[in-house]
């Protein structure tokens, strides 16, 4: 699996300023992005929370607020912001709104720092790795953690219970701000959150192989997976001919020549993983703009018969005009942009290097990605080079315990079985408080998005049991 897949709007610029004495927030100027309604704010955080260096200074981070179901004394659902710009995962996040009327709650989400537009250091945020080094998840923990400290000075929020919402990355700190900061939030909904992914808690190749298995098991889809498995042959046989290179990037429509075609094998790899991730029953534009079901779709451009040479590479080519032109509006394609703008990806893969240290490979045997090993030895040595850091592969498990986490409460981890990233999430009861759900049929952290007719059964039930969770945390 390529790194570039493990390292996975408008705002106005408000500030929000918090003294010991009053809350204050900006004036009601609203941003309405699909059906949702938001003030968007700004709060000083130090840039390091660990140290007693004054000269380091403070940055802004920002937020975005809904207030318009929230009543005095009711929770507060604070989403906890992923790798990339908070706006996006605002508007992906619609179970929080739809059950914030039922429970009258207050709607937060917080922005990572140094994601989106909450940069410690401005344009210079990764200059340097004397600048990256206060990105890690402890700093955006604490960040969260003081943030919702001092939204609780507001009147009427003394008293309100904070519960913790967050997928995928989001999902992870979710999980671990009820861990480190138990008196902050109640509890906490951790969807699609492979917090088991590091080390050897978890098989490197569960994501390749629950990944393949989407494929394999879509209708048609032996044939499927075939065709996959012998792309990354062909692609290499075409390479090695006479112009190979500049008839694979003609084939593939690239916006500008691609000289290696490992390039290419990187950027299928992401295709297919990322299809695979929002593998979901109705239209949806998490990533990219897809339709219903895109893995059975790409698939019915591969399943009809077992295809060779540039047959395979132009039905290939359809597959990625399905992932990145499915609205019809780009006229070529570029091989080194793997994912979608909204994601930091490029700033992740230091996270992904230093502490978010995810182990992916794949076997021939289980996989239709081509095999690949996981050296961590290499892989520190190469984070090493690359950002000129020091890299603590196991403080992951210092600091969050590993699976040893029973000793914490008010958790719900929730996962989909088509969620190539379920092999590290959590998937059976740890303790009467630590709740694992598992949905038949589903991808990525489904649960979390709004509503919708083509949801299965099994999300209906999950966020049923969520919501039950949430009312006996905010009961205390």
């Amino acid at each position: 699996m390529s790194r570039a897949l493990s390292s996975s709007f408008l705002s106005l610029c408000l500030v929000v300023g918090f003294t010991t004495a009053y809350w204050r927030f900006p004036s009601h100027q609203v941003v309405s992005l699909s059906s949702y309604d938001y003030e968007t704010a700004y709060f000083t955080q130090p840039i390091d929370h660990f140290g007693f260096d004054s000269q380091i200074g403070e940055f802004k981070q920002r937020y975005l607020v809904s207030r318009e179901y929230w009543e005095h004394g009711k929770p507060i659902f604070f989403y906890a912001g992923n790798e990339g710009d908070i706006t996006w995962f605002c508007n992906n996040t619609g179970f929080m709104w739809d059950i914030a009327p039922e429970f009258n709650a207050m709607l937060i989400f917080a922005e990572h720092r140094y994601y989106g537009k909450s940069l410690p250091f401005g344009s210079d945020s990764y200059l340097t790795s004397a600048n990256l080094q206060y990105l890690t998840s402890e700093q955006a923990l604490a960040d969260f953690a003081v943030l919702i400290e001092q939204i609780k000075l507001m009147p009427g929020a003394e008293n309100s219970s904070v519960v913790a919402f967050g997928g995928s990355y989001g999902g992870m700190l979710a999980a671990w701000l009820r861990m480190k900061y138990p008196n902050v939030v109640v509890g906490a909904i951790a969807a699609s959150a492979p917090i088991w992914q590091f080390g050897n808690l978890t098989p490197c190749d569960s994501f390749n192989r629950i990944a393949s298995q989407d494929y394999r098991t879509t209708p048609g889809g032996e044939m499927c997976f075939e065709n996959i498995r012998d792309l990354w042959s062909t692609l290499n046989d075409t390479a090695n001919q006479e112009h190979g290179m500049t008839i694979l990037s003609s084939i593939f429509d690239q916006c500008s020549p691609v000289s290696d075609v490992n390039v290419f094998v990187d950027w299928f790899t992401a295709i297919f993983g990322y299809m695979a991730v929002v593998n979901y029953p109705y239209p949806a534009s998490f990533l990219e703009p897809l339709p219903a079901w895109p893995v059975s779709v790409a698939c019915s451009y591969l399943n009809e018969s077992r295809l060779h040479g540039e047959d395979l590479l132009r039905a290939i080519r359809s597959v990625v005009n399905l992932y990145f032109n499915y609205t019809g509006e780009l006229k070529c394609f570029n091989a080194s942009s793997q994912g979608t703008s909204s994601l930091g990806d490029k700033i992740w893969a230091y996270q992904a290097c230093t502490e978010q240290i995810l182990p992916v490979c794949s076997k021939y045997e289980t996989s239709m990605f081509p095999p690949s090993q996981w050296d961590p030895v290499s892989e520190v040595e190469r984070c090493e080079k690359k950002w000129n850091v020091t890299v603590r592969p196991n403080w992951m498990f210092t600091l969050f315990g590993g699976k040893d986490i029973r000793s914490h409460s008010n958790i719900v981890f929730s996962n989909g079985n088509l969620d190539p990233w379920s092999g590290g999430g959590v998937l059976t009861n740890l303790s009467d408080t630590l709740t694992a759900i598992v949905m038949e049929n589903v991808a990525h952290h489904l649960d979390l998005r709004a509503s919708n007719p083509a949801d299965p059964q099994t999300v209906i039930d999950a966020r049923n049991v969520e919501k039950e969770h949430i009312r006996m945390w905010i009961k205390g």
